[in-house]
């Protein structure tokens, strides 16, 4: 508030971290301006329907009277109303009535979650022509970055370290500042790998570990496997989430949870699972219902544990009881993952902390462990063809990886065959904290993180953290030993011994992979055909041994 009215800006761009209270700033530097005179009319640009009706109400309690229905067709509005709130897709229909009405008055244009107007070009071009004449323009966000080099309307562009194009914000407000002021929660993501087993659209049946080194492709597959409902992985990790949120509940009694799904029917049968976990029923969220922000404010002011959502959750919506979460969507984008992420860490009292649930697929950690990282919207890099002739090449491959089109069609009639899941690690504060060897779900070592108190602050979350790992460590330590002693060779249950010799094969053929660019599912098929019997997830412990023995003759023969 100081830095803006110390300065007085035509535009000015505020970023924050989600639930470091964004709508507040806003809303009190309107109020100010109207009590100063120096507009008279407001103007809120917003993402969503929903997020209209949250602005509007957030506006009421300020004593800011804003319409939320309002369309550019309608004209006028009510003389109630001192403003209106309208989204970005709204804008881009008619940009020419929102210009009309914004030379009409003096008007403060606040353009919540920005980035958005760089959605698409007609988006980004219907907000420039129709707020080009406000009197005074307040952009915020709490995600500047995009993957596209979409310029953000009214957002100043200044050359980075590199000369490159680099968003510059009035004012920043991150989350580890928010953290260190406890005005967000500390988050703990909780990891879960284990074994997938799927067929392709050419017939091969491919088994792999989910979060091991594998091709952008396999990595798809393998995650699509995991979050496919009819599998083991999905009911598991549903299973933990619930026994966390009972935990939270003990502290926090009216806590919630949110599942964010890829797609509808992923959606609906998600809350089947949870209805027979939890024994309630799940609120589901879809966008294309028109009681969805209904459900969306009975959830945030009941006491129901679980709401399964698709996308109508990801930004800015405000249940401030969300506590634990379950991240069951395909999309793993930075921008998507900081946006869902975002509905967890809201803050109401001091010590309470956010638990997210997420498969352990390699771009989602990198993800969780720089959460505390600020990132500003980069248009290009710039491309030095003296420096490196392949720059542009470079830069139109880096392009093409990042989107997920390029695998679309591989897996258009793949089928997921089999999961399992396993409790992998817990992220916390750039750290990593687990136990060693492959730890069950359901297991003392599970609940050693499961069961960690809702209500701690992150100096005493990461010394608990640190403390269940080195106990637990010292316990397997002191098993072992007795084990060693009592019998070298210590029987192990069948599930275990097929888990480790999977584990060893699936290792040798990634190793394989590393030294001769062999795709791990060819080198399985090839096993297969050599040693005979099913995929990997449902060999025998003697059809797995065998194929272990066979790879390792081929590194021989190699090597010779």
């Amino acid at each position: 508030m100081k830095r803006y009215f110390d300065t007085n800006p035509r535009d000015f761009l505020a970023v924050a971290t989600p639930g470091a209270g964004k709508t507040t700033f806003a809303l009190s530097v309107a109020a100010e301006l109207l009590g100063r005179r120096m507009v008279d009319r407001i103007t809120i640009v917003a993402p969503t329907e929903h997020l209209k009706l949250q602005w509007a109400e957030a506006a009421a309690r300020a004593g800011i009277p804003i319409d939320p229905t309002y369309s550019a067709g309608k004209g006028k509005t009510s003389q109630d109303f001192v403003g209106i709130a309208v989204t970005y897709a709204g804008v881009a229909v008619n940009p020419l009535a929102m210009r009309i009405r914004t030379e009409r008055f003096k008007t403060l244009v606040i353009l919540d979650e920005v980035h958005h107007a760089g959605d698409a070009l007609s988006w980004g071009e219907g907000v420039r022509e129709a707020f080009e004449p406000a009197t005074r323009r307040l952009a915020l966000t709490g995600t500047p970055f995009r993957s596209d080099i979409n310029p953000i309307p009214f957002v100043t562009y200044a050359p980075g370290d590199d000369g490159t194009p680099t968003s510059v914000a009035d004012y920043a407000y991150g989350y580890a500042h928010a953290l260190a002021d406890h005005v967000v929660r500390p988050v703990l993501f909780m990891a879960y790998s284990g074994e997938m087993q799927w067929r392709t659209r050419a017939g091969d049946e491919i088994a792999a570990r989910l979060g091991e080194p594998l091709t952008k492709d396999m990595t798809s597959q393998a995650l699509r496997t995991a979050l496919d409902p009819k599998g083991s992985w999905m009911p598991s990790v549903l299973t933990a989430a619930d026994m966390r949120l009972d935990e939270v509940r003990r502290h926090v009694p009216d806590a919630g949870g949110l599942v964010i799904a890829s797609d509808q029917d992923s959606a609906r049968a998600y809350a089947k699972l949870l209805r027979q976990i939890a024994g309630e029923p799940a609120t589901v969220v879809l966008s294309d219902e028109k009681a969805a922000s209904k459900k969306i404010t009975e959830f945030s002011e009941g006491n129901q544990r679980w709401m399964v959502a698709v996308r109508m959750v990801s930004e800015g919506v405000d249940v401030p009881r969300l506590a634990v979460g379950v991240y069951a969507t395909t999309t793993s984008t930075p921008l998507f993952f900081a946006q869902a992420v975002g509905r967890f860490v809201r803050a109401r009292t001091r010590g309470e902390t956010a638990s997210v649930f997420l498969p352990s697929v390699p771009n989602l950690l990198g993800f969780a462990s720089e959460m505390e990282v600020q990132r500003d919207h980069v248009l290009k890099r710039k491309v030095n063809d003296e420096g490196d002739i392949f720059a542009a090449e470079n830069d139109l491959l880096a392009e093409a990886n990042a989107s997920d089109a390029a695998s679309d069609d591989l897996l258009g009639s793949f089928e997921a065959l089999g999961s399992e899941a396993r409790f992998d690690r817990v992220l916390f504060d750039g750290g990593e904290f687990g136990h060693e060897g492959e730890v069950h779900v359901g297991s003392e070592e599970e609940m050693d993180f499961l069961g960690i108190p809702g209500l701690l602050d992150p100096d005493q979350m990461r010394d608990l953290l640190h403390q269940r790992q080195s106990d637990r460590a010292k316990k397997q330590k002191a098993s072992s030993r007795v084990r060693d002693d009592a019998d070298s060779v210590a029987e192990v249950s069948t599930h275990e011994q097929l888990a480790v010799l999977r584990r060893e094969l699936n290792g040798l053929v990634a190793a394989w992979h590393h030294r001769t660019k062999q795709p791990h599912g060819i080198t399985h098929a090839a096993l297969r055909k050599e040693c005979g019997g099913p995929a990997a997830a449902v060999a025998t412990a003697q059809q797995l041994t065998a194929r272990i023995d066979r790879i390792r003759e081929w590194a021989v023969r190699k090597t010779s």
